[in-house]
């Protein structure tokens, strides 16, 4: 752990030295509080609650977080760094492992600092605490499924920009399985079983049900489960790329 520890560190270190940690947070938090007490309506609503805050929260995540993994492993490619660090004696999963990490600890912290809005409410209301702090459970879980699967596309190519929009689409399509638009695509030809097997896959379906309160263990495994398959592709694909 104390290799991973080291390139966890590495990566935060970075974060903060350019100027993309900041801007990301600035507008992270400015888009937070626009979406939830202007378009979500907050005050007309008249309901001391996070309800609007967490929903916007896939979309923001959708724009944002393809922007913080674009970089991981692309950059290290372009640069030539990961040849340098593929050298050092640690493993692949450890250096896969680190940076998730970084990155997922990164947005924890921006996520942290929306903990003024979880004030706001209990300054105006008395709102449900616990169904609160699941909601950022749930967040923070589908966050570091959005992380893996970046970190993943960005380790296909050396250029940052079709990382991210890769990215973003992959994101997306995840998003949208479970919408009628995609089903009723499947649904004419393909089996009940896949149709139901593409549903079950939205980042949506799970989520929702996390920031209402409700923490079940298959929404849990769901989003562990994509992390863990999206880092083993990206060890995998990181070693192909060792290889050549």
């Amino acid at each position: 752990m104390s290799n991973v520890w080291l390139i966890t560190k590495r990566e935060l270190v970075g974060y903060f030295t350019t100027p993309i940690a900041y801007v990301f947070i600035v507008i992270f938090l400015f888009l937070n509080g626009v979406f939830t007490f202007y378009l979500g309506g907050f005050f007309e609503r008249g309901q001391a609650d996070l309800v609007t805050f967490f929903s916007f929260h896939p979309w923001l995540y959708l724009a944002l977080i393809p922007a913080l993994t674009m970089r991981l492993w692309a950059e290290e490619r372009r640069s030539g760094t990961i040849e340098l660090l593929l050298t050092l004696p640690i493993s692949m999963l450890q250096a896969v492992l680190g940076k998730f990490f970084a990155t997922w600890a990164f947005t924890a912290l921006a996520l942290a600092l929306t903990f003024p809005m979880w004030l706001t409410v209990n300054y105006l209301g008395d709102p449900d605490n616990g169904v609160i702090l699941a909601g950022y459970i749930g967040s923070l879980l589908m966050a570091g499924a959005y992380i893996a699967i970046g970190a993943c596309i960005s380790a296909t190519t050396k250029n940052q920009v079709i990382a991210f929009v890769i990215a973003a689409v992959v994101c997306l399509m995840f998003l949208l399985s479970g919408f009628p638009l995609v089903l009723d695509f499947f649904d004419g030809w393909a089996p009940e079983l896949v149709v139901a097997a593409i549903s079950g896959m939205s980042f949506l379906s799970h989520f929702d049900d996390i920031s209402k309160g409700i923490i079940e263990l298959r929404d849990v495994v769901y989003f562990v489960s994509l992390i863990v398959f999206w880092l083993f592709a990206n060890a995998v694909l990181i070693e192909l790329k060792k290889a050549d």
